[in-house]
């Protein structure tokens, strides 16, 4: 079974965050940039998965502009065996990217699509469970565990809901989105990132897979949250329920 995850470039989780002062967006310019953490997850449960015996391939790919070919080198160096890389430059937002992936899984026809559950950039959480629509396929979304059946042809995913998790039994082929909790990415050695750089990465542009690339909304204007006011220090109990109740207005 071959596997191909999803994976995104995205500003480092460790910088703090910058709105453009024309309020367009957040600021990338000179800014660390790195493996969107959920997909880091992704990647390494495949990379698990085909250890275990229970796949012969794993393919990365990273939609975007020349420089997500770094991203992916990374991949390659945590063992992917190969990667693609959809070049585009313009701004592409959740329904594109599942309609250029879908394009994707029906030329390599993998059996098990992994994706992080959103990207730290925008929060959105929208593109696996529409790449599920539109491959007609089963999702599991919010994965802490994933259990494969070579035989059955089943995945079972266990999934953090509020009430707790709940576990879903899924005919393979699958679109299966990571959480946190699902594992620990590794790290690439220095080994393997020398041999990340002949590995092989395979070049598509949108036009290639027949995906038209068009703008399903626009983004009006990106602000910053507003600061949060100090705090207080407060004598008593009682002095803390009536700020509740006639300031906070909460009780």
């Amino acid at each position: 079974m071959k596997i191909m995850v999803a994976i995104k470039r995205v500003v480092d989780y460790a910088v703090k965050i910058r709105v453009k002062p024309d309020k367009s967006g957040v600021e990338t310019k000179n800014v660390k940039m790195s493996m969107n953490p959920f997909c880091e997850i992704a990647l390494e449960e495949a990379l698990r998965i085909k250890q275990s015996g229970l796949a012969s391939e794993v393919v990365a790919v990273s939609i975007g502009p020349v420089q997500f070919t770094e991203t992916l080198r990374t991949g390659l160096a945590m063992g992917a065996d190969r990667a693609i890389h959809v070049e585009a430059t313009e701004n592409i937002y959740p329904l594109t990217i599942a309609k250029i992936l879908k394009a994707l899984v029906d030329v390599e026809k993998p059996g098990l699509l992994l994706l992080g559950k959103q990207a730290i950039d925008n929060d959105q959480n929208q593109t696996g469970q529409m790449v599920a629509g539109l491959l007609k396929w089963p999702q599991g979304t919010f994965a802490s565990k994933v259990v494969l059946d070579k035989e059955k042809q089943v995945a079972t995913v266990d999934r953090e809901v509020d009430g707790g998790i709940e576990t879903l039994s899924l005919d393979l082929p699958a679109v299966i989105t990571t959480d946190l909790r699902l594992n620990q990415p590794r790290y690439a050695t220095l080994p393997n990132i020398m041999k990340a750089k002949s590995k092989p990465i395979k070049k598509f542009t949108p036009q290639d897979l027949n995906v038209e690339i068009k703008s399903d909304f626009e983004i009006v204007e990106v602000t910053e949250p507003p600061k949060r006011k100090a705090g207080l220090i407060l004598s008593s109990v009682d002095e803390l329920i009536d700020k509740l109740k006639n300031e906070a207005r909460v009780i």
